[in-house]
């Protein structure tokens, strides 16, 4: 009976040199499917074509054109799936430094090449690889959960929105008008929390099908999802009422990639607008900003000129369920929840406000692209 063979792992060996390539290729050809390139042009087009089997990237540092620091940075970028290792023959301290405190790095292996060591870094490679995988495997699985979730709700949501409506419609003439006023104020408050469930599933659900047909390891080059693009999505999704659109404006100053979690990030965008629509209600000339910022930090804030936040409230929206909206079914949760979604990928939230001067919440997102530009340096 023949058995069935796990695939080997693809890796990529990149090196200026014929004999270190072939070399590299005999050493560890019986474990690996090797790919090789003579440039870091020549990988980059290997990627552009085997960029989601590749596990592993190989590359020498010293290379006529781009060097290997040059290549990673951009592999790190385009590629984050992929373990990438690094291979030098000179004591270059400022280079190496630079390297491993940017991230774009696993290991470095210094030439002689040690068959025994090359073979112990690739394990451990593999094994990181295996983990980034299931780990994005995890994230796709939440989406496509979360995605059919809200599709589920999508309807009867609906469904209590109208009937909301319909009851204001109807208990005029058949009660007293004290019983009329607390109905209508109820079935209000129904439609409105209806109406909110619905704008967060709309902005997720949307965000999701926008990142829909990706491969699984990555995103194709240049389809990273930016914050002025995640901005203009929630503007063109989100169900307003009555006049709602027209108070908000969105201000660019740059912008950048949302490298992690974007759908995660677009749900935070919808519950934080739609807490500042419930807040201008009733507000004369009603304003809600979005303004995108790049440098000297990664953020969007998103200010309001409603009542502001009582100091009572203030202290404790980030840590307490703690809300100003309980008589419509406010649980206060809302805030923390956000909070902690920034912060599972090293962002999160701050808060400026005070009775009767408005609230600007604001995202604050880690900056990788920061961090590339000063390696380069």
């Amino acid at each position: 009976m023949s058995e069935v063979q796990q695939a080997r792992p693809t890796l990529l060996y990149v090196d200026d040199e014929d004999m270190a390539r072939k070399y590299f290729a005999r050493a560890v050809g019986s474990e690996y499917e090797v790919l090789l390139a003579a440039s870091a042009e020549e990988a980059i087009a290997t990627l552009a074509t085997d960029g989601a089997r590749i596990a592993v990237l190989v590359t020498d540092f010293r290379m006529p054109g781009r060097d290997g620091g040059e290549l990673l940075r951009e592999v790190a970028q385009l590629y984050p799936q992929i373990v990438r290792i690094l291979v030098t023959a000179y004591a270059d301290k400022d280079m190496l430094l630079q390297t491993v405190n940017s991230g774009e790095v696993f290991r470095i292996l210094e030439k002689p090449l040690s068959v025994a060591q090359v073979r112990e870094v690739l394990r451990l490679a593999g094994e990181r690889h295996r983990e980034r995988a299931l780990r994005q495997h995890r994230l796709m699985a939440i989406d496509e959960t979360l995605a059919f979730l809200a599709h589920e709700l999508n309807t009867p949501l609906a469904a209590i929105a109208n009937f909301a409506r319909g009851i204001e419609s109807r208990v005029a003439g058949e009660y007293t008008e004290q019983r009329q006023g607390e109905i209508g104020q109820a079935a209000s408050a129904m439609h409105d929390n209806a109406q909110y469930c619905l704008a967060v599933l709309s902005s997720f659900l949307q965000s999701v099908r926008n990142s829909a047909g990706s491969k699984a390891a990555r995103p194709e080059p240049g389809a990273e999802v930016s914050a002025g693009a995640l901005v203009a999505s929630l503007l063109d999704t989100y169900p307003f009422s009555g006049d709602q659109r027209q108070w908000v404006q969105v201000e660019m100053h740059g912008d950048f990639p949302v490298q992690t979690l974007p759908n995660c990030v677009a749900l935070v965008l919808s519950s934080v607008m739609s807490n500042a629509l419930r807040a201008l209600a009733g507000t004369p000339s009603p304003a809600l900003r979005f303004v995108v910022v790049a440098q000297p930090h990664l953020e969007i804030h998103i200010s309001d000129n409603g009542p502001g936040i009582p100091p009572e409230v203030m202290e404790r929206l980030l840590v307490d369920p703690v809300t100003t909206h309980a008589s419509a079914g406010g649980s206060g949760l809302g805030m923390i929840f956000c909070n902690r979604v920034m912060q599972s990928f090293g962002g999160g939230i701050r808060i400026a406000s005070a009775s009767g001067a408005g609230t600007t919440v604001t995202l604050d997102f880690p900056s990788f692209k920061n961090r590339m530009i000063r390696s380069d340096r």
